[in-house]
């Protein structure tokens, strides 16, 4: 099983992200959850979400507490004082994704992320601005998956894209997708 944990802010499509997933996910013949968690703020306030995928059923009901994967949907997250709640529980080997136009090595060295884990990184919400035309990088941050983990064929995603949205905005996420994963960046256990 795979365990996915996202982290954001309201409006930036944290969930419709991880529902996305779990959609693309169960298409492909896996079991799949997605779930949010937030208080009761609203545009701007804190999002997480959780996806969980297996190619056998998810008996499991409760909180990740150990991801495989972290997702940071948004770049102002992305600094030492939110470093260690965001790794919180990550697994040795797993692998830190972030919506970051800096290198991961110099994500890596800021917020003193030991070599055990994997650190991705791409510039999502300028992708999404060009691409989609709004700050939303939640499909932008699929494709950074993709590169990162190649957890489901791309057409699974595209499909769980025009599950979500239809017609012209559907392209232009699933372009902004594509994009991600070609212009995905890796730092390896501290290579």
């Amino acid at each position: 099983m795979i365990e996915i944990r996202w982290h954001g802010r309201g409006g930036q499509g944290v969930w419709s992200g991880s529902a996305v997933l779990a959609f693309a996910a169960i298409k492909a013949g896996k079991y799949a959850q997605s779930f949010p968690q937030f208080g009761p703020e609203r545009l701007g306030g804190p999002v997480t979400a959780f996806n969980r995928i297996d190619d056998v059923p998810i008996v499991e009901r409760g909180p990740i507490y150990e991801p495989d994967v972290v997702i940071v949907i948004d770049p102002s997250l992305v600094k030492p004082k939110y470093s260690s709640s965001l790794l919180e529980g990550l697994k040795p080997g797993g692998k830190f994704l972030v919506n970051s136009d800096r290198d991961p090595s110099s994500i890596r060295s800021e917020l003193n992320i030991p070599d055990a884990f994997e650190i991705w990184s791409v510039d999502a919400t300028t992708i999404a601005l060009e691409e989609i035309g709004r700050a939303s990088p939640n499909t932008t941050m699929l494709g950074l998956l993709l590169a990162a983990t190649n957890i489901l064929p791309l057409n699974y995603l595209e499909e769980g894209i025009k599950w979500r949205w239809s017609g012209d905005v559907a392209q232009k996420n699933i372009n902004a997708m594509r994009r991600a994963m070609r212009e995905a960046r890796s730092n390896l256990r501290g290579s």
